[in-house]
C-alpha cells in the first residue's frame, strides 16, 4: 500500500492553453500524497513543451504521450499506469477546489465498502466566473427521479464528523452512500472530474469502453461502477466545470452518438433483470422510452426521419402518453419539403432551449 497515494488521470488533447490549471488544482491538494498522470492523447499544440518546462522536475507528475486514440483510450492508458490506493479522473479544462481529495478520501477510510465517491460541482465560463454554484442536478436530468439525495441513499452522515476540515469548507453538508446500481439505468448521476475509486473497485471495473468514443463512455462506465457496489457522494461542489468552450467533447452534433449509446447501454439490462431489478416497472418502461425519443429525436434533427420515425414509434409502443414523442413522429412522417421547414425550427426551438438552460444556470 502506498499510504493513500491517490494516481490522478488526466488525459489531454490540444489543451496546453489550460492543462496547467487542472494540473496544479492536484498537486495544491490538501491532501499532498498524489501522483498526476497526463495521457497525452496525440496532440498537435506544444502540450509535451509546457509539462516539460513546468513540471519536468516534480517526481509527482508523468506524462505519456501517444497516438489519438480518443477520450476512452486516453484514460484507460492513464488507469493502467496508476499506482496508488485510489485512483482520479480530472479533465484537462477543470479543477479541483483545494480540499477536494481530503474530504473524499476521509470518507472512503470512514467507509472501506464504498468503492467510489463524487461530488457536486460549479460551473463557471470561460472567463472563469462561476454560472451556478451547485450544477450537477441541472447538468444531469435523472435527478429529476430523486429531487432529494435521500431519495436516492439510504444511508446519511454528516461530513463533519468524517473530517474537521468539512466543518471550515463544507458545513452542513452530508455524505450520502449506498447501493444505486439500478438506480443509475435512469441516467448519469455521476461526473467524471469528480471521481475517486478504490484501487480494488477500479480494478474490478477495468476500463472504458473504446467503441464509444463519440459519447456516453463515462456514463456506461460509471454504471458499471456502481452495478459492483456501494458508492458515495458528498454534497459539496468541489471542482471548477469549465462550460462554453467550443472544444468540449459534448458537441451538440454528438447527440446521435449520446442518444444511441445510451440506448445500447440500458436496453440490455432492462431486458435481461426486468423482474430483477430494485427499480419500479414503470419506472424501467419510462426511460426506455425516453431513450428511444431522445434517439427519434436526434435523428430527426440530422435529418434522417426513416430512422427518426422507427425510434419514435417504438417509444410510443412503450409508453403512449407522450404528446411531445408524437408531435415529433408526425414531423418524421411529413414531405421532404414539408420536413425541411419543420427541421429548420426544431433546431431553433432546440437552441432556445439550451438557451434557456443556460440561463437558468446563471
Amino acid at each position: 500500500m502506498n499510504n493513500g497515494l491517490v494516481s490522478v488521470v488526466i488525459p489531454s488533447y490540444n489543451r496546453a492553453y489550460c492543462l496547467p490549471r487542472a494540473v496544479d488544482s492536484v498537486l495544491h491538494q490538501t491532501h499532498p500524497n498524489v501522483e498526476v498522470i497526463i495521457v497525452d492523447d496525440g496532440s498537435t499544440d506544444d502540450t509535451g513543451a509546457v509539462v516539460s518546462a513546468r513540471y519536468g522536475g516534480d517526481p509527482r507528475v508523468r506524462y505519456h504521450r501517444q497516438q489519438n486514440a480518443g477520450i476512452s483510450g486516453a484514460r484507460n492508458a492513464g488507469l493502467a499506469l496508476a499506482t496508488g490506493d485510489y485512483v482520479a479522473l480530472l479533465d484537462s479544462d477543470d479543477e479541483w477546489l483545494l480540499w477536494k481529495l481530503e474530504l473524499q478520501i476521509a470518507c472512503m477510510r470512514a467507509h472501506p465498502e464504498v468503492g467510489m465517491t463524487w461530488t457536486d460541482m460549479l460551473a463557471v465560463d470561460p472567463q472563469g466566473t462561476v454560472m451556478d454554484g451547485a450544477y450537477l442536478r441541472a447538468m444531469y436530468d435523472a435527478y429529476r427521479w430523486y429531487p432529494r439525495s435521500e431519495d436516492l441513499f439510504k444511508q446519511i452522515e454528516p461530513l463533519d464528523r468524517l473530517t474537521a476540515r468539512a466543518a471550515e469548507v463544507a458545513p452542513g453538508r452530508n455524505f450520502y452512500y449506498g447501493d444505486i446500481g439500478a438506480q443509475m439505468l435512469m441516467g448519469s448521476l455521476v461526473h467524471t472530474s469528480t471521481v475517486v475509486l478504490t484501487r480494488e473497485r477500479a480494478q474490478a471495473v477495468r476500463t472504458f469502453r473504446e467503441d464509444l468514443r463519440f459519447g456516453g463512455e463515462d456514463y456506461e462506465y460509471h454504471l458499471r461502477t456502481c452495478r459492483l457496489g456501494l458508492v458515495g457522494y458528498l454534497d459539496v461542489s468541489s471542482i471548477r466545470y469549465q462550460r462554453g468552450n467550443a472544444d468540449r467533447a459534448t458537441r451538440p452534433e454528438n447527440g446521435v452518438h449520446f442518444a444511441r449509446h445510451f440506448l445500447a447501454v440500458i436496453e440490455p439490462i432492462l431486458t435481461a433483470e426486468r423482474d430483477k431489478l430494485a427499480l419500479p416497472l414503470a419506472m424501467q418502461d419510462a426511460v426506455l422510452a425516453e431513450a428511444r425519443a431522445w434517439l427519434g429525436e436526434e435523428l430527426l434533427a440530422n435529418g434522417d426521419a426513416a430512422a427518426a420515425r422507427r425510434e419514435l414509434y417504438r417509444s410510443l409502443r412503450v409508453d403512449p402518453r407522450q404528446p411531445r414523442t408524437a408531435r415529433l413522429l408526425l414531423a418524421a412522417c411529413m414531405p421532404a419539403g414539408l420536413r425541411e421547414s419543420s427541421r429548420r425550427l426544431f433546431r431553433a426551438a432546440k437552441r432556445a432551449r439550451a438557451q434557456l438552460h443556460d440561463l437558468r444556470g446563471r
